[in-house]
């Protein structure tokens, strides 16, 4: 379980540190990305474009680095699920957006919306093992711990 959890979190921390380089050199181009997903009103698309790549470098960090754990994969998993809803919402909708994760104002036609959903569903997979790693896993072994000790008393 342990080799799991650490192989959960180097995975996710690449993930987050990866995704936040581009957008962090590239904040305009990140901008344009977070418009044409048409979700947030037009007063939050720069502030959003400039926090969140920063917010993902901060929680890759703190996961590359195993601190502030609780905190980072729980933001981790909020921002996975936010990310995913966005782009159903946009599937539902029907627009076809690159989606701006990895590389800022990419050029590049759009790669289908079910590529990105199955790879969210894989991220967001990743990031729910952790989740029961750090909190559920962590909780049944205290308990275990408790309920043994007051068999032997």
């Amino acid at each position: 379980m342990r080799v799991a959890q650490i192989a959960a979190r180097l995975i996710m921390a690449g993930i987050f540190i990866y995704a936040s380089i581009d957008k962090i050199t590239h904040p305009a181009a990140f901008a344009k990305d977070v418009y044409n997903y048409q979700i947030l009103p037009d007063a939050l698309i720069n502030l959003t474009a400039l926090l969140l790549p920063w917010l993902e470098l901060l929680l890759g960090l703190c996961l590359l680095a195993g601190v502030w754990m609780p905190g980072a994969v729980l933001s981790a998993n909020g921002l996975l699920l936010l990310f995913l809803a966005a782009l159903l919402f946009n599937m539902a909708r029907g627009l076809d957006v690159n989606c701006g994760c990895f590389s800022a104002g990419s050029d590049t036609p759009a790669i289908s919306a079910g590529w990105y959903l199955l790879r969210d569903t894989l991220f967001l997979s990743v990031g729910l093992f952790l989740f029961y790693a750090v909190f559920l896993h962590r909780r049944l072994e205290n308990q275990t711990v408790i309920e043994a000790g007051k068999e032997s008393s």
